[in-house]
C-alpha cells in the first residue's frame, strides 16, 4: 500500500524560504511540490493560461471546457485540483461558476522557486 501524503491546507500562496536559499525542509518541500503537482499536467496549465488571460471577472466553465476541448465534468476535476492547490478561486454567480486564478499564489510560487524572477 502507497504511503499517503499528509494533508496540509493549500488554500494561501506557499510561504518559504526560496528554494534557491539552501536545502528547504521537509514541510516546505511538501507544500512546494503538491502545488508543482498541480500544474504538471498540460490541460491544467491550459486552463491556467486562459484564466490568466481572461478579464478579472473570470471564465464560467463552459467556456474553458469549449476552448479546452474537454467535457465540462473533466474541466472541473482540472478546476477542482488547481483549486486545492491554491492556485484557482471559485465563486458562484448565478447559475454559473466563475473561476479565477489567484495570481498572488503564483507569484508567490515563482519567488519561492527562484527569488529573481519577478525583479
Amino acid at each position: 500500500m502507497p504511503k499517503a501524503l499528509p494533508v496540509i491546507d493549500m488554500s494561501a500562496p506557499v510561504c518559504c524560504a526560496p528554494v534557491a536559499a539552501g536545502p528547504v525542509d521537509d514541510v516546505a518541500a511538501l507544500e512546494v511540490a503538491l502545488r508543482l503537482k498541480a500544474l504538471a499536467d498540460p490541460v491544467r496549465v491550459k486552463l491556467m493560461s486562459l484564466l490568466l488571460a481572461s478579464p478579472d471577472t473570470g471564465e464560467n466553465g463552459g467556456n474553458l471546457a469549449a476552448a479546452v476541448g474537454l467535457a465540462e465534468s473533466t474541466v472541473s476535476h482540472h478546476l477542482g485540483q488547481l483549486r486545492k492547490a491554491g492556485l484557482v478561486e471559485s465563486e458562484r454567480v448565478g447559475m454559473n461558476v466563475v473561476h479565477r486564478a489567484k495570481r498572488d499564489a503564483l507569484a508567490a510560487l515563482c519567488v519561492v522557486l527562484d527569488p529573481n524572477c519577478c525583479r
